[in-house]
């Protein structure tokens, strides 16, 4: 009976940590919000500004919905709210599992929690100064005549979300090919082997989150290469340090 009541023990405990943890993580993310909550038109317009400047004169987004005007910024700034607070969230989530990890075990996630992090970022934002403006500017130029772009506020919101998500998982290619060295799925070599695969699968990939011209295809594609090739290289200097360190230890 006593035994079972020490195994008890530490699960409540472990859970009571992780509510405590959660706890902050949402405290953390309303508080961004509500900051940010007064501005949350003018944040909506900087979003819609790569779309705005290809409108023709006299005409603008419109709002379907009755609630819309309303609902829509508000929808903007929690998820700007949630990325925000990602350091704090990703802090807690450290804070949690870390006392469970090897020590080469965090010398590792927390690194790749940071890099993790900021490609997201670069992502967000190659796709809003890069892309966005070469989608957008395709997009209005093929209107057929007669036919004028009156964009939903709210359908143009759940674009954007979208594209900054493939676009920001798109950049966590050089995460992906590290943690596949690290967990011993590939070495740096077979990974290597599969480069051609890796770019062709780039194409395809841009083919399907950018409209159909070769040019914003290629600007998907050659990063994304680009960001499995140092992904490689970290790889290769990883499995480098690991060596020397085995051979230290021996």
């Amino acid at each position: 009976m006593a035994k079972n009541e020490e195994q008890e023990q530490p699960l409540i405990s472990h859970l009571v940590e992780l509510r405590n943890r959660l706890l902050k993580v949402v405290l953390s993310v309303l508080l961004v919000f509500l900051a940010m909550t007064p501005f949350a038109n003018e944040i909506y317009s900087f979003l819609a500004k790569p779309l705005m400047q290809f409108l023709p004169e006299n005409t603008s987004m419109v709002a379907i919905d009755v609630v819309s005007p309303f609902l829509t910024p508000f929808k903007l700034v929690l998820v700007a709210a949630i990325f925000i607070a990602i350091p704090v969230i990703l802090y807690q989530f450290w804070a949690f599992v870390a006392p469970g990890l090897y020590a080469h075990e965090k010398r590792m996630i927390a690194p790749l929690l940071v890099a993790s992090t900021l490609l997201f970022a670069l992502g967000m934002v190659f796709a809003y100064f890069v892309v966005f403006p070469l989608v957008f500017g395709f997009l209005t130029s093929a209107v057929p005549e007669g036919v004028s772009v009156m964009t939903d506020i709210a359908k143009y919101l759940d674009f954007v979300l979208t594209m900054f998500f493939a676009f920001g998982m798109a950049f966590e290619v050089p995460i992906v090919t590290i943690v596949l060295v690290w967990v011993g799925v590939f070495t740096p070599q077979q990974l290597a082997e599969k480069r051609p695969y890796i770019i062709v699968g780039a194409f395809i990939v841009g083919m399907f989150l950018t409209p159909p011209d070769a040019i914003s295809q290629t600007l998907l594609a050659v990063p994304i290469w680009l960001l499995f090739e140092t992904g490689l290289l970290f790889s290769r200097l990883f499995v480098r340090k690991s060596g020397q360190r085995r051979l230290g230890s021996d």
